[in-house]
Order: C-alpha cells, then structure tokens, then sequence
C-alpha cells in the first residue's frame, strides 16, 4: 500500500513553513482534491467545477490556559510552493458528512455555521483512499472532543465501520495523536487512552454485553436443532427397515407382468411380417396409376400454353388502328389509352420470364415481337410530337386569355385548375409513354418546361406589380412555384420521393382559402413497376432539379427586382419578406424541390442582405454621435430606438424572430458602448449621463420587454447598470458632505484585524477626543449638510422623474452608512455619545 501523505514528514514542514509567525503547530497535513457540488451557482462552469489540489491542515495554538483549533487550507503557488488560503476554526465545525454519492466513500463536506454565504455551495474533499479519510476524520473528532469538549454532527458513515477501523489501524492513531501530545492540546492522551475513547465512543459496554449475551443463546438454539435432526434421520432409517415384506411382494408383480409383455412381443413380430408383404403390393399398383395420370395432366397443359401463346400472337384490329394512325383529341383519348395498355402488356407477355425461355426463341415469337416493336414506335413518334405542339398552344391561350391574370385594381390568386384539368387529360398517355420508350420523355420535358416557362413569369411579373399588396403578391408567387414543383414532377413522370402538400408548411396552416393541396393529383397511379429502384430515382431526382431550372429560368430577377424595390421605399418590409420566404423554405424538405429551395434561398440571403446594410448604417448613425461635443441629459437614439422596435415587431407577423433579435442584439450593443464612450468623456458627469440613459431605455422599452424575450434580456441588463450607476453617484454625493466622517470609520475596521477593539483608542488620530472633533467637524450642521447633499442631486440632474426616487435611494444609504458608524462607535468607544440613528432617521424624514 502506497505511503499516506500524512506521514510525509516534507509536506509537514512547507506546511509549517507556510504558516510561519502564527504560533500554531501542525497536528496533521494531508493532501486532498477540492471540488465543487451541483449546489453552485448556475450561471458559473467550466474552470469552477474542476478538482483542485489542497493540503487540508489542522493546527492548534495555546492562549491563556486555553486551546484553540483551526482547520487551515493550503494551495500550491505556481512555483509549487505551499501557501496558506483558508483559515476556518474548528469551533463553528457543525456537520461531517461523507457524501453517499461516491461509491469510493472518499468525499466529505464539512459545515461551518458562521459562514455568511450560504447560497454558495460548500466546498467537496475527496480523499485517497478510505484509510486518509478515516485518519483525517478522527483527527478533527479527536481534537473537538478534547480541545472543545463537544462532537459535530456526523452524517453518511456507519460508527461500527469507524470503530473496526479505529481498532485495526490504532497504532496509526496512536502517532497522530502521539503528535499532539506535543502541543498544548492532549498532554494528557496517552496511546492507551486513544484506543479506549474511539471504541466508547462507537460502542458502549452495555451494548457490547447484550450482544455477547445474544451469542450464547445461539449456541444452545444450534445445539438443540442438531439433536432433533439427528433423532428424524434415525426414526425414517427403521421405518424403511419394517416396509420390507412390500417390497418383497412388488418385485414378484413386476417379474409377472414382464413375462406377459414378451410374449406380446412374439405375436406382434409375426403380424408386422404380414403387413410389410401387403404394402410392398400396394406401392407396386399406385405407381402404375402415377404414371398414367402424369400423362393426361401433361397432355392437357400442354394444349393450354398452346391457346395462351397463340392468343398473345393475335393483335385486335381496333388497337392496331389507334396504335397507327387515331387521333389525339380529347374524346379518343379513352380508346388511345386502352390500345397503350394491351401494347405494353403484350410485350411484356413475350419477355422473360413473363413468357417460357422455350418459347422465346421460336420464329412466330420473334416475328411478332419485332411487329410490336415497329407498332411502339410509330405510336410513341406520334404521341410526341402532338404533346410538343399541345404543350406550345395551350400555353399560348393562356397567355392571351387576361382572365387568367390578375388586373389592375384587382389582385388575383393564380388558379391552376383550368392548367391542371387539361394535362390531367394527358397524364395517363406520359405515363404510358414512359413504359413504351423512356427516351422520349427528355425532349418532351424541355418543350414543356420550355413553354410553361413563359406563363409562370407572366404570372409573377403581374403578381409583383401589386405593390401595395407586395407581402400577398410574394406569397402568392411562391405558392406559386411550389404547387408546380409536385405537379411537374408527377405529370413528367419523375421516380422522385413523395412531396409535401404545398399547402401544408411548417406552421400546419394554408396560404389561402383556395389552396390546391391536390396540384400534384392528376388521378393516375404509377404503371412502372421497377418504381423502387434506388439508382433510378437517384437519376430521376437529377434530371427533375435540371428541368426545373428550364421551368423556372429568369423568374430569379424578378423577386430581386421587388426586394430592391421595397428596400427603397421602407426598409423595414425586409422583416416581412425575410419571413414569408423563410417559412416557404422550412415548409418543403424534399430533394425533388431542390432547385426551388436554392431559388428561394438566394432571395432570403439578398433579402437579409439588404436588411443588414440598413441595419449597419443605423448603427454607424448611433456611433456618430461619440464624434460629437459633449452631450447632457439624454441621447437622441434611445427613444428612436424604441419607436424602430415597435415598427420591427409590427413587421414581424408570426415569422421567425431571428433577423429582427440579430438586429436587435447589433442595435443595443452598438447603443450601449457609444453610450459608454460620450459619458467617459467627462468623468465628473459620467455616472449621471449612465443613470439617466439608462432609465431612458427602460421607460421607453417597458412594454416591448414584457412581450419580446430578447428586449426583456436588454431591458435587465440596462437595470442592473443603471442600478450601479446610482450607487457610484450616491456614493459620491455622500463622501463629498461626510468624507471626514466614514474615512474615521475606515481607519477604525483596517486596524480591527490586527489589534483588540480595546487597543484602538490609544492609537494615533483615533482617540476619543479625536473621535469628539470628527463627529463635531461632521454632524455639528447635518440638517445643511443633508440640504446641500440633495441641492447638487437636484443640480447634476437633467430628468427631473428621477429625482423622488434618486434621493430616497441616497437617504437609504446614508442612513445604512450611519448606522453602521454608530454602531461600531459603540463597541469602540461605549462612553461617547453620538446622534442615535433613529434621531437621523427622523432628521432625513422630515427633508
């Protein structure tokens, strides 16, 4: 086992080197880890809660015929030198308590009563080991015992754990204690006696007596269970000697009934002979029956693959007219549909392994696969070039229809129903080309996205000519854009991840009462089946993001254009605009609305952009004014401040707070330190320049800071400087009427630590006669001196509301200052007589 360091004679002696001068004696020096609970301040981590290394020391001094103890901890300076940093006496030791949160059991606290603070949490003492902890622990109990004559609290620590301790480790003990019979301590504690105090201390010899008294009934209760159990164990012997002749008469029976079980064996050997013969006959006759019935089965599946496949080789006469040369009009789109249908389910049937790898490879089947093949492209040659043509002349009517737009006077919702009923017509063709020939989908997305391209920024241009109405008209525009994001994706044929509900965003609430939660919808159901294929929808999900910048090329300069613009005519909308797009943006997070999201994205950062430049020249507003010549009273850009958050917080509307906090938090911080800046200035008004500012934005911002979490956390912080500001500025009002006064009290508290209370009036400059002169020179003329203390308040304030509240503030301090001179002029100086405090308290009532 490792050395205790309480057996360290080194660490003794810097400990002894440390307290030099002190004329106490170390009893014990022992190394230790300080640390702090969960009981400490919240606001305070990190280096706080770390353990620290201390050497926990106990000394003892001799005054008079008496002893005192002390509980001394020692730090290690940066050189590693030992110096001394608490000093607490082991008289005010109230409580031990070993925390029962260590499974070690190597932590304790110790609690004092006369510590001032108790909101702090007391300071943790984590020991080596068990041993140090218990040889520490009797340490300090030994010396409260016999220097104080009582024992604190212990709390957390099983007393016959300490007592087998003390025993087994007494002559450890024994040399601690050796060490104070050195001292003026324990001249009377021999090694013997420690021994016999730690074991009467945790056991008494009544106690000890009753357990040894215990023990004897035990044994005989043990001795008396042995002798019944041995008598059981004889008795079940003899009644298992006298059950013999049953025995004898069971073992006949069984031999008997084993006879009779053989030759049932005999007989059973003879019939199973007989019965193997017969199954062998019976396996012979169904296996010819097998045989027969395998062939008639064969033959009759064989003429029903033969009717299958010659069914698959037919090509109704009806499909084969639509397939070549029907019209694409909206009444023959049914009969189109249906021929897509048979033509893609006929080429599957002749696939593997739709179709029997026997048959694939026979001549009728290769022939008509190739005349499939030939129908397939004709079909989807024509189908194309009549979706490009369509896609070119609805847009066009669109266009030309003023129905569709809003006018002026008039602002419009844009409705796609009208758009969305007409592809609706033709989605179930796209899908059907799609399985046919997925090539022809690319250049059918371009002449699409090419045209509708057109009609969207139409849209939007009309939409952002309402600006009066610029918040509805942005709204209106990325619903816009995101209700064509799903319905593109599902009419094209995209193998994309599902989409959120454009009407659904992040706050579960809808743009508007005629949202199209169902753009997306065209009442058609996937026809692929390979739709879980990753790969593919990984592609899909490219190409889907690409032909959306063809759909939505240029409409990027138009939302530009309107943030330049509304920044031109108020800043502020910025708030209004940065929100709209935030939720927009938070309310869709799938990838297949990619490129919208990075549209969107680079319009929130131009729109906080131009929030942040009227943000940075505002502030570079508020730092002009530490250019300026000296400055009373209050500074123009408190209540400015104060009116620009209430615009701010009108402009917010339920979005997201974090522009306006980041620009709030940019304002006051600015505010604050130019604030600091014009008051330096001039120090003799600096303390008055803070406390009415202060206060300022406090009435300005009451109301605000009630309702805004980030204004409420400024509106403290202006409270608690403010709330020093006074306490400077009273402070100096009072020094400057009663300097002589509480400099007599100072000088008086500074030699408390060193000499008796008895000791000062012979000290120079602090006689009773000099006592006489202060309080005559002081309080001779209070009442004026009172009067002149409130005339320079009056004289250094600009915002007259302060004043009641300022004065009382400086009556309450005076008053306390007062007090606490009178009181120490009593325990000084008990034969002089001063003003009593109440007789000040009336005097400053009545002013």
């Amino acid at each position: 086992m490792a050395k205790s360091s309480a057996d360290d004679e080194e660490l003794r002696r810097a400990c002894e080197a440390a307290i030099e001068g002190t004329k106490e004696k170390i009893e014990m020096s022992i190394r230790v880890a300080k640390s702090r609970g969960i009981w400490g301040k919240s606001g305070k981590l990190g280096r706080s809660h770390m353990a620290k290394p201390r050497v926990l020391a106990i000394s003892t001094k001799s005054k008079g015929q008496g002893t005192k103890a002390f509980l001394r901890v020692l730090k290690y300076s940066t050189g590693g030198v030992v110096e001394p940093a608490k000093l607490y006496k082991l008289k005010h030791l109230s409580k031990v308590d070993v925390l029962t949160n260590d499974p070690s059991g190597c932590t304790f606290l110790l609690g004092f009563d006369n510590l001032r603070s108790q909101s702090v949490a007391p300071p943790q003492w984590t020991m080596r080991n068990v041993d140090d902890r218990n040889r520490l622990l009797l340490c300090i109990l030994n010396i409260c015992k016999d220097v104080l004559g009582r024992l604190p609290k212990v709390v957390g620590i099983d007393v016959v754990e300490m007592a087998l301790w003390a025993k087994e480790n007494t002559p450890t003990i024994t040399k601690q204690q050796g060490n104070l019979q050195d001292g003026p301590v324990a001249a009377s504690v021999a090694e013997g006696d420690t021994k016999v105090t730690v074991e009467r201390e945790l056991v008494s010899q009544a106690e000890e007596e009753d357990m040894e008294a215990l023990l004897g009934t035990y044994r005989a209760f043990s001795e008396r269970l042995k002798r019944e159990l041995q008598a059981l164990e004889a008795a079940n012997v003899h009644a298992i000697l006298e059950s013999e002749p049953l025995i004898d008469e069971v073992l006949q029976g069984l031999e008997s009934a084993s006879n009779c079980v053989e030759d049932m064996d005999e007989w059973l050997g003879i019939f199973n002979l007989k019965l193997r013969h017969m199954r062998e006959d019976i396996e012979s006759i169904e296996v010819r029956n097998n045989k027969l019935e395998m062939q008639s089965v064969n033959n009759k599946s064989l003429i029903e693959e033969l009717d299958k496949l010659l069914e698959r080789l037919c090509i109704p006469s009806e499909y084969a007219t639509s397939l070549t040369g029907g019209s694409f009009d909206e009444a023959r789109m049914l009969q189109n549909i249906e021929a897509c249908e048979w033509l893609t389910n006929a080429l599957r049937s002749l696939e593997v392994p739709n179709l029997d790898g026997g048959y694939a490879n026979m001549r009728a089947v290769r022939e008509k696969r190739a005349e499939l093949n030939k129908l397939k492209t004709t079909f989807v040659k024509r189908a194309s070039e009549f979706l490009r043509n369509y896609f070119a002349s609805l847009v066009d009517f669109m266009i030309s229809d003023k129905s569709y737009f809003s006018q002026r006077g008039q602002l419009k919702r844009p409705d796609h129903a009208d758009l969305r009923y007409k592809c609706r017509t033709y989605a179930r063709l796209l899908q059907h080309l799609k399985s046919l020939d997925k090539n022809c989908l690319g250049p059918l997305r371009k002449a699409y996205c090419s045209s509708l391209n057109l009609l969207l920024r139409r849209r939007v241009q009309t939409l952002l000519r309402f600006r009066r109405h610029m918040l509805k008209c942005l709204q209106f525009s990325f619903h816009s854009l995101w209700t064509r994001v799903p319905f593109f994706a599902h009419f094209m044929c995209f193998e994309v991840p599902a989409l959120v509900p454009p009407g659904n965003l992040a706050n579960g609430s809808k743009t508007g009462p005629n949202d199209d939660d169902n753009d997306d919808d065209l009442g058609i159901m996937d026809i692929d089946d390979n739709d879980g294929n990753t790969g593919k929808r990984s592609a899909d999900l490219e190409a889907l993001n690409e032909s959306l910048r063809d759909l939505l090329d240029g409409i990027q300069e138009d939302f530009y254009a309107v943030v330049d613009w509304a920044y031109k005519i108020d800043p502020l909308r910025c708030i209004s605009m940065h929100g709209i797009t935030e939720r927009y943006i938070s309310g869709q997070k799938a990838d297949a609305a990619g490129f919208v999201r990075i549209l969107l994205d680079d319009l929130e950062s131009r729109i906080s952009m131009q929030f942040t430049r009227f943000v940075e020249e505002a502030c570079h507003q508020i730092e002009r004014n530490e250019r300026n010549v000296r400055q009373v009273g209050i500074l123009s850009y408190i209540p400015r401040f104060a009116t620009l958050a209430t615009r701010m917080e009108q402009y917010i509307q339920g979005q997201s707070r974090d522009l306006v906090d980041q620009a709030y938090t940019k304002f006051v911080t600015v505010m604050f330190v130019t604030l600091d800046k014009v008051a330096q200035a001039d120090p003799r008004y600096t303390d008055i320049m803070l406390l009415e500012n202060y206060a300022a934005f406090q009435n300005s911002l009451y109301d605000l800071a009630n309702v805004v979490p980030i204004l409420a956390k400024f509106y403290h912080q202006a409270s608690e400087s403010y709330e020093q500001a006074c306490t400077r500025f009273i402070s100096t009002i009072i020094y400057s009427q009663f300097d002589r006064l509480f400099q007599f009290e100072h000088r008086i508290e500074d030699l408390m630590y060193t000499i008796t209370p008895e000791e000062i009036p012979f000290q120079l400059g602090l006689s009773k006669m000099d006592l006489r002169k202060v309080v005559k020179s002081s309080l001779s003329g209070v009442d004026k001196s009172i009067n002149a203390m409130y005339k320079r308040l009056q004289k250094n304030l600009t915002s007259e509301e302060l004043l009641p509240s300022l004065w009382d503030k400086l009556k309450k301090e005076f008053l306390d200052k007062y007090d606490s001179f009178a009181q120490l002029v009593a325990k000084i100086y008990p034969n002089e007589t001063i003003p009593s405090v109440s007789e000040m308290r009336d005097l400053l009532a009545s002013m």
